[in-house]
Formats: C-alpha cells, sequence, structure tokens
C-alpha cells in the first residue's frame, strides 16, 4: 500500500512535490465544491446536492494526496469518492428526473454499477486506464438524451456536462502519450474539467421542480 507509484506523464521522482501541476490543481473541485454550497444556500431543502458537494471537496483532496502521496493507499483515497459521486449521482437521477421510487431507484443503480465493472475490460483495449470513467460519460449522455426526448430542460445541463466530460477524458487519455512533446503533462487539465463537469452536473439536479416530492 505504501509502493509508490508512478502513473502520470508529469511525475519524475518521488517526492511529494513531484506532480505540481497534478496536486495544485486539485483546488479546482474545492472551488467546484463551494459555488455548488453557496448555489444550495439559497434553497437548503436540497440535502442530496449538498451532500454531493461535499463528497466533490472530498474528491478534491483525495486528489490531492493521490498526486503527492503516489501510493496504493493514496490510489484508494482518490478513486473511492469519486465512485461514490458518479453511482451517487445517478441513483439521484433516477429518483430526481425520471420519479423512480427508492426500490427501483436502486436496482437501476445496482445494475448500473455491475453493467460498468462489467464494461470496463472490454474498453480497456481502446481506452487503457481511463476505461472506468466510460460508463460514467455513457450514463451522463444516456440520461441526458432520454430528458430530450421528454423535452425537459435539464437535459441541456447533462449533455454540457457530457461534452466537458469528453474533453476531459481526451485530457486524460493523451497524459502518457503526448509526454514526450508536453512533459508537464496534460493530467491537470483532466481535474479543471472534471471540476466543471461535477459542478456543471449538481447544478442541473439543483434545478428541479419543487413540485416534485423526490429526493
Amino acid at each position: 500500500m505504501n509502493e509508490a507509484l508512478d502513473l502520470y506523464c508529469e511525475r519524475l521522482g518521488s517526492g511529494f512535490w513531484a506532480e505540481p501541476l497534478n496536486a495544485v490543481t486539485n483546488l479546482a473541485f474545492l472551488v467546484a465544491a463551494a459555488l455548488a454550497i453557496r448555489a444550495w444556500a439559497g434553497r437548503k431543502d436540497d440535502l442530496p446536492v449538498l451532500l454531493l458537494a461535499l463528497l466533490t471537496g472530498v474528491i478534491g483532496i483525495g486528489s490531492f494526496l493521490f498526486h503527492t502521496f503516489a501510493t496504493g493507499w493514496s490510489a484508494i483515497a482518490d478513486v473511492a469518492p469519486i465512485a461514490l459521486f458518479i453511482y451517487g449521482f445517478f441513483f439521484l437521477a433516477m429518483r430526481r428526473f425520471f420519479g423512480l421510487g427508492i426500490g427501483w431507484a436502486f436496482a437501476a443503480t445496482g445494475l448500473y454499477l455491475a453493467a460498468s465493472v462489467g464494461a470496463v475490460p472490454l474498453l480497456e483495449p481502446v481506452f487503457g486506464g481511463s476505461a472506468g470513467y466510460i460508463p460514467a460519460l455513457l450514463g451522463l449522455v444516456g440520461t441526458g438524451a432520454i430528458l430530450a426526448g421528454r423535452r425537459d430542460p435539464r437535459a441541456v445541463g447533462l449533455l454540457c456536462a457530457a461534452m466537458v466530460f469528453c474533453a476531459s477524458l481526451a485530457f486524460r487519455i493523451v497524459d502518457e502519450p503526448f509526454c514526450a512533446v508536453l512533459p508537464f503533462g496534460t493530467h491537470f487539465m483532466w481535474h479543471v474539467l472534471n471540476a466543471a463537469v461535477l459542478y456543471i452536473a449538481m447544478m442541473t439536479a439543483l434545478d428541479r421542480p419543487r413540485r416534485r416530492k423526490t429526493v
């Protein structure tokens, strides 16, 4: 768990600040969290979005730990909050956007989780270490497309988040291939754009008809 990991172009050593850009850009998640909490404060009636905002801050902290310590335990601190956000947001989407009951929403989220895990080995030959995030992108696109078909204005937010996520994934994927050209890598843009994705997703979830008694 304490073995040093060297996964990104920027890291050239084992020091704490061996990935300065990758470390510092995690501030973007804290900014996204703060802005989401400020938006929530105007309502104070949306606990799920508040929890997602707090989780966004935890994502920034976990990612900072990974890009400074770069060990097995810090890798868990990095990916675990991200996974919680993805599946937590999917559950909220099932409840809020489609009006599913708690049981059906849990069932749908469980199926989505199983499908996501099962798809990773199939996606790895094409997307490498970023394969685990492709199901999240497909979830955003699929949910946004269904809402668009229903002429739900919240489709715009989800589809915008999906477009930003595409760019974010592109920067993550080309980090190593472009390393000879860009010694500092491109992974830091994954952080900046991902923070924007989470913020857009949270704002889309926050924008809901008040008459609906959903989570």
